[in-house]
């Protein structure tokens, strides 16, 4: 029996090591060629090394499938140009883009460095953007295509300490929306999905306190295997009506998170002023603001 992805061609970032590489991996399970991209690198983005992308790729090739093996950077846009032509010198074509590449530089915001702002900021939104945009004229040309963005409840919920990680991540939800608005004539689709997993980058969480060590805990029964079903589903012909969407993967939980909207409003004929918005407007508004919590605050309950 064909699998869901059967004469696809896809491109998977960061696919050396944890969820990419168990993205790659079944996604040439299921019939994908598999363009496997990794630069090798620590999970702050240095000392870059092809072993982890050539084990993914002489691992595929061992249970039967296609793949090649690809060390450009997502970061910098001729870079991520040839990660699309290695699909192209490979297999002839390219049908899907899993944007999964990313780094950590975490820090308390009043002590973050411009440089860890911008690493950040250049390998997870820059990198994204890079391998989405030189792939779209090939999606618009061929009438089909799939994007399947990588980003986190440390934007979408928030977390301590990342500013630049939590940016970043919702930045590409932004992008992901505009991408499935502007190629949705041409069939194609952008989705987001937001993993929870145990992994080298969730393996940094700092174990000092009572909390974070139960954090932790949980984390630990998130294995990196859960978060590649939806995204192969999301990358096959199978989603064909998924498209602007934000899934969250936890252990055996899908989540389906909203996408900001007005809750509320209030109105004066005769304008605001300081005055007026201190006893009218936010009193009336103040029911509904979003309260200051963190992604294992609102996620609370252990993973099923």
């Amino acid at each position: 029996m064909a699998g869901c992805l059967e004469g696809k061609v896809v491109a998977v970032t960061g696919a050396g090591r944890g969820i990419g590489r168990d993205i790659a991996l079944l996604a040439a399970k299921e019939g994908a060629k598999v363009v496997v991209n990794d630069l090798g690198v620590s999970t702050d983005g240095a000392n870059p090394d092809a072993t982890p992308a050539n084990e993914v790729v002489n691992e595929i090739k061992a249970a039967g499938g296609q793949a090649a093996s690809n060390g450009d950077s997502v970061a910098d846009p001729a870079a991520a140009e040839k990660i699309v032509q290695c699909a192209l010198d490979n297999f002839g074509r390219i049908d899907g883009i899993v944007n999964n590449a990313g780094i950590l530089r975490d820090v308390i915001f009043h002590k973050m460095s411009h440089a860890d702002w911008k690493a950040v900021i250049d390998v997870h939104l820059h990198g994204a953007f890079n391998v989405s945009k030189a792939a779209a004229m090939h999606f618009k040309n061929q009438g089909s295509g799939s994007y399947v963005h990588f980003t986190s409840t440390s934007g979408l919920i928030g977390n301590i300490g990342q500013a630049n990680y939590a940016a970043a991540k919702m930045g590409i939800v932004g992008l992901s929306k505009i991408i499935a608005l502007d190629m949705a004539r041409f069939n194609v689709r952008s989705n987001c999905i937001s993993p929870w997993a145990w992994s080298r980058m969730t393996a940094s969480i700092p174990t000092e306190t009572e909390a974070q060590k139960a954090r932790v805990e949980k984390f630990k029964q998130m294995s990196t295997a859960h978060i590649a079903p939806p995204v192969v589903y999301l990358l096959s012909d199978l989603a064909k009506d998924v498209n602007a969407q934000i899934i969250g993967v936890r252990k055996n939980e899908l989540f389906l998170f909203n996408h900001n909207r007005p809750l509320r409003s209030v109105q004066r004929s005769e304008g605001w002023n300081a005055q007026t918005l201190h006893e009218h407007a936010f009193p009336a508004l103040k029911a509904s603001f979003a309260k200051l919590e963190t992604s294992p605050e609102v996620i609370s309950w252990d993973p099923i």
